[in-house]
Protein backbone atom coordinates (compact mmCIF):
# COMPACT_ATOMS: atom_id res chain seq x y z
CA UNK A 1 0.00 0.00 0.00
CA UNK A 2 3.01 2.56 0.88
CA UNK A 3 4.97 1.76 -2.74
CA UNK A 4 1.19 2.36 -4.40
CA UNK A 5 0.88 5.38 -2.35
CA UNK A 6 4.49 6.89 -3.31
CA UNK A 7 3.96 5.98 -7.04
CA UNK A 8 0.43 7.73 -7.50
CA UNK A 9 2.25 10.72 -5.65
CA UNK A 10 5.30 10.70 -7.76
CA UNK A 11 2.94 10.39 -10.81
CA UNK A 12 0.44 13.45 -9.50
CA UNK A 13 3.69 15.46 -9.29
CA UNK A 14 4.94 14.73 -12.70
CA UNK A 15 1.64 15.95 -14.28
CA UNK A 16 1.69 18.85 -11.87
CA UNK A 17 5.01 19.62 -13.35
CA UNK A 18 3.76 19.58 -16.27
CA UNK A 19 0.66 21.62 -15.85
CA UNK A 20 2.77 24.33 -14.16
CA UNK A 21 5.61 24.72 -16.40
CA UNK A 22 4.90 27.61 -18.94
CA UNK A 23 8.41 27.93 -20.63
CA UNK A 24 7.44 27.28 -24.45
CA UNK A 25 9.72 24.56 -25.92
CA UNK A 26 12.83 25.61 -27.96
CA UNK A 27 12.01 26.54 -31.46
CA UNK A 28 13.72 24.19 -34.36
CA UNK A 29 16.17 26.34 -36.00
CA UNK A 30 14.66 27.34 -39.31
CA UNK A 31 16.11 26.25 -42.54
CA UNK A 32 18.19 29.18 -44.22
CA UNK A 33 16.69 30.43 -47.15
CA UNK A 34 17.08 33.08 -50.04
CA UNK A 35 14.84 34.91 -51.97
CA UNK A 36 14.05 34.28 -55.12
CA UNK A 37 12.13 36.20 -57.62
CA UNK A 38 10.11 34.35 -60.67
CA UNK A 39 8.50 36.20 -63.86
CA UNK A 40 6.29 35.31 -66.01
CA UNK A 41 5.93 37.64 -69.25
CA UNK A 42 3.29 37.66 -71.87
CA UNK A 43 -0.35 38.05 -72.93
CA UNK A 44 -3.01 36.23 -71.56
CA UNK A 45 -3.11 33.25 -69.71
CA UNK A 46 -0.56 30.45 -68.58
CA UNK A 47 -0.71 27.76 -66.22
CA UNK A 48 2.59 28.13 -63.93
CA UNK A 49 4.48 25.66 -61.66
CA UNK A 50 7.12 27.23 -59.26
CA UNK A 51 8.87 26.18 -56.05
CA UNK A 52 8.53 28.15 -52.49
CA UNK A 53 9.63 27.71 -49.24
CA UNK A 54 8.41 23.87 -49.56
CA UNK A 55 10.83 21.56 -48.03
CA UNK A 56 9.33 18.65 -49.36
CA UNK A 57 9.99 19.95 -52.93
CA UNK A 58 6.39 20.04 -53.92
CA UNK A 59 6.26 22.99 -56.60
CA UNK A 60 2.88 25.43 -56.52
CA UNK A 61 0.66 25.70 -59.00
CA UNK A 62 -1.26 28.47 -60.51
CA UNK A 63 -3.58 27.49 -62.98
CA UNK A 64 -5.12 30.44 -65.63
CA UNK A 65 -2.49 32.76 -64.17
CA UNK A 66 -3.32 36.57 -66.14
CA UNK A 67 0.14 37.52 -67.41
CA UNK A 68 2.44 39.36 -66.96
CA UNK A 69 2.62 37.61 -63.33
CA UNK A 70 5.59 37.86 -60.79
CA UNK A 71 6.49 36.70 -57.27
CA UNK A 72 9.59 36.60 -54.95
CA UNK A 73 9.38 33.74 -52.64
CA UNK A 74 12.02 32.79 -49.82
CA UNK A 75 13.68 28.74 -51.10
CA UNK A 76 15.40 26.69 -49.15
CA UNK A 77 18.78 26.54 -49.39
CA UNK A 78 19.98 23.27 -51.10
CA UNK A 79 17.14 23.58 -53.45
CA UNK A 80 17.06 24.03 -57.28
CA UNK A 81 14.80 27.00 -57.41
CA UNK A 82 12.43 26.22 -60.70
CA UNK A 83 9.73 27.82 -62.21
CA UNK A 84 7.60 26.16 -65.81
CA UNK A 85 5.26 27.54 -67.67
CA UNK A 86 2.48 25.52 -70.10
CA UNK A 87 0.61 27.80 -72.54
CA UNK A 88 -2.97 27.15 -73.27
CA UNK A 89 -4.52 25.78 -76.91
CA UNK A 90 -5.05 28.85 -77.71
CA UNK A 91 -1.10 29.60 -77.58
CA UNK A 92 1.13 32.73 -78.18
CA UNK A 93 4.16 33.56 -76.35
CA UNK A 94 5.50 34.08 -72.98
CA UNK A 95 9.12 34.01 -71.32
CA UNK A 96 9.86 33.40 -67.68
CA UNK A 97 12.54 34.61 -65.56
CA UNK A 98 14.53 33.66 -62.54
CA UNK A 99 16.43 35.99 -60.20
CA UNK A 100 18.65 34.74 -56.92
CA UNK A 101 19.09 37.24 -54.30
CA UNK A 102 18.32 39.75 -57.10
CA UNK A 103 20.59 38.98 -59.75
CA UNK A 104 19.18 37.18 -63.20
CA UNK A 105 19.63 33.28 -63.72
CA UNK A 106 18.33 32.22 -66.16
CA UNK A 107 15.60 32.93 -68.87
CA UNK A 108 13.39 30.79 -71.33
CA UNK A 109 10.65 31.63 -73.85
CA UNK A 110 7.64 29.34 -74.48
CA UNK A 111 5.39 29.58 -78.04
CA UNK A 112 2.39 28.18 -79.70
CA UNK A 113 -0.30 26.24 -78.80
CA UNK A 114 0.73 23.75 -75.21
CA UNK A 115 3.68 25.55 -75.65
CA UNK A 116 6.15 25.10 -72.67
CA UNK A 117 9.62 26.59 -71.11
CA UNK A 118 11.23 26.24 -67.85
CA UNK A 119 13.35 28.33 -66.01
CA UNK A 120 15.68 26.75 -62.91
CA UNK A 121 18.88 28.06 -61.05
CA UNK A 122 20.96 26.71 -57.93
CA UNK A 123 20.91 27.43 -54.40
CA UNK A 124 24.17 25.84 -52.70
CA UNK A 125 23.50 24.20 -49.07
CA UNK A 126 26.35 26.64 -47.61
CA UNK A 127 24.67 29.35 -49.04
CA UNK A 128 27.56 31.07 -51.59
Amino acid sequence: MLIATVLLLACAGLVGYGLLDTEEEPRKPSTPTAAVTYEVTGDGTAEISFLGRNEDGRATVVRDAELPWKRTVRVPLGMAPTVAIVLGEKGGQASCTLAVRGKHVQRATAMGAFGRATCAGALPADGN
